[in-house]
């Protein structure tokens, strides 16, 4: 499979993933900050064009967010960031997390996002340009996350891979664990799928053996995890973070029972 992030771009998981992506970079504050992004996409996305119109998938996200007069407050520097984009208007564009990184980077914070496919790091490059300290790179994010974790200083890893690889699972883990044995400081913000909770269960239980730091998971699920082959929702986990506890809660909860099918959510400590 050719993960193409066009065809979801905008959808309930984009909606979880950068309300968070959002609060985390809020709470972190202005100081200095190295932003790691392992798989950036291409940064912007063109809610008109034919792979968002196949999908639907943001009619049912980002569409319905900002129609909505009830959304949590978590929600709102991406509504913000959405309407901005849009000047105020329907909403066209969508914003990925390349772009909200840019616009929100602390003053003197630096941003690697990293993009291993060349059309979309071509695109990628293309919506960042000219933007100050920062820095696109054509290769395999999860190797790069390593080799370019400053060995002091606050840095944040964002991963979210597309899951179309079976050892996706198991790099996650290799590369927080190499991130912070270069840095303890090292933070992240992990994106997964929810498709059953064996392989889920079985990623939270290899990162807790591999990854001595405080973690929280937070889970959105959008139906019942009856069927496998079927994305039932995504998850968070954000490992050496700030408290965000309430956020996560009011964003997982709402796209969980604003968006989704007798599904729920949930928010929780892991034990490392």
């Amino acid at each position: 499979m050719n993960y193409r992030h066009a065809f979801h771009a905008g959808n309930f998981a984009d909606l979880v993933k950068h309300a968070a992506l959002l609060r985390l970079l809020a709470a972190l504050g202005p100081a200095p900050l190295t932003v790691i992004d392992t798989h950036a996409g291409r940064g912007l996305y063109d809610l008109a064009g034919p792979e968002a119109r196949k999908s639907g998938e943001a009619e049912t996200g980002v569409v319905r967010l900002m129609a909505t007069k009830d959304a949590p407050a978590a929600f709102g520097p991406l509504t913000r960031a959405v309407a901005a984009l849009n000047a105020g208007g329907a909403v066209r564009r969508y914003p990925g997390s390349p772009w909200l990184i840019a616009e929100h980077l602390p003053p003197q914070g630096r941003y690697l996002a990293c993009e291993l496919r060349k059309e979309e790091h071509d695109a990628l490059k293309s919506a960042l340009k000219g933007r100050a300290n920062v820095e696109t790179l054509c290769a395999d994010g999860y190797e790069a996350a390593v080799q370019r974790c400053r060995p002091r200083g606050r840095v944040l890893l964002l991963i979210d891979p597309p899951f179309e690889k079976p050892d996706d699972y198991g790099r996650i883990v290799e590369t927080l664990a190499g991130a912070r044995a270069r840095n303890r400081e090292v933070q992240a913000l992990v994106w997964l799928p929810l498709k059953d909770l064996e392989t889920f269960d079985a990623f939270l239980r290899h990162l807790e053996d591999a990854v001595e730091a405080p973690m929280v998971a937070a889970e959105a699920r959008m139906r019942p995890l009856t069927d496998p082959m079927k994305m039932n929702g995504c998850a968070l986990v954000l490992v050496n973070g700030p408290d965000l506890t309430s956020d996560l809660e009011d964003i997982c909860g709402w796209v969980a029972e604003a968006l989704g099918q007798g599904g729920g959510a949930r928010v929780y400590p892991l034990s490392s």
